[in-house]
Formats: C-alpha cells, sequence, structure tokens
C-alpha cells in the first residue's frame, strides 16, 4: 500500500494550494531539460544559418522565452506558489547527432517551496518557442523528453 498522498488535494478531495508557512525559507534549486528534434534536413538548413531565421536568433529567442515562463510558472499553473527567484539560466546546445536541440533550464531561490515547476515549465516554454519559430520549415517537429534532472534543497532531493 502506497503511504504517499497528493499534496495539492485536501481532506475533501479538493485541489488546495500547499500551505508552507510554516516551513523555513531555504536555498533550493531544481534543473530540468527537454529537447526538439527536426528532420534531418530542417536541421541541417538551421545549423547552416547558424539557427538564425527570419525572426531573428532561434536559439537566444527561446532562451529568453524559457527564462520569462519560469517567471510566469505560478500564473500558469493554477497551485503554484509565487517565487523571488535568484537565478535563472536556460541553456540550448544543437546535438547533431540527434538533430535536436537540447534545452536545460536551471533555477534557483531561498524560499518555503522548491523551483522543480519553474525548471520544467522554462524548458517547455523555450520547447514551444523553438517550435513556434521553426514551424514554416515543417510540422514535424518533435518536442520530447521534458523531465526533472534534479532538485536540491526541500524534505527529498532527487538527482536522475
Amino acid at each position: 500500500m502506497m503511504k504517499k498522498k497528493l499534496s495539492h488535494i485536501n481532506e475533501d478531495g479538493h485541489a488546495a494550494m500547499v500551505d508552507v508557512s510554516a516551513k523555513p525559507p531555504k536555498a533550493r534549486s531544481a534543473t530540468a531539460t527537454g529537447s526538439v528534434v527536426f528532420p534531418a534536413e530542417v536541421f541541417q538548413t538551421l545549423a547552416q544559418q547558424d539557427f538564425l531565421g527570419k525572426k531573428g536568433s532561434i536559439i537566444q529567442t527561446a532562451i529568453i522565452a524559457g527564462i520569462q515562463g519560469v517567471k510566469k510558472t505560478a500564473e500558469l499553473i493554477p497551485l503554484c506558489h509565487q517565487l523571488n527567484l535568484s537565478k535563472v539560466q536556460v541553456d540550448i546546445v544543437p546535438d547533431e547527432s540527434k538533430r535536436a536541440l537540447f534545452i536545460t533550464c536551471n533555477v534557483s531561490c531561498t524560499e518555503r517551496t522548491g523551483v522543480e515547476m519553474e525548471a520544467l515549465t522554462g524548458v517547455s516554454v523555450a520547447a514551444l518557442t523553438l517550435y513556434d519559430m521553426c514551424k514554416a520549415l515543417s510540422h514535424n517537429l518533435i518536442i520530447t523528453a521534458i523531465q526533472l534532472e534534479e532538485k536540491t534543497g526541500g524534505k527529498h532531493d532527487f538527482k536522475r
């Protein structure tokens, strides 16, 4: 029998934001990753153009969008707390062997709750931005493998 329970469901079975007021602020961080996979000819075209499109730098635009996504997480995911973030870093690296752009988002804060949802949102928004900027070349783009890699500072640290 599983002893764990869903933290965002109250005793009456309704959605509820977790009360973190009794927890002390603590340094917390989270890292998430994901990727966007392209058809071979599209990836090759983008690489030859230094990942620059008619709308500008595809990678730099997605990095900025990912950072904005992190900052908007509490507005997008209903039961997330608003957090004062200390650091947001989004990196996007081409992987020619997989015809993909690999996204990493690292978020840190000193708060009463963790930032894994913020890191996952950053990767997701960056991936969606890459899709948006490249869909004119092909709709056969695959956003994949968005996952939490690591989180620290909470009750339970995690490392994939």
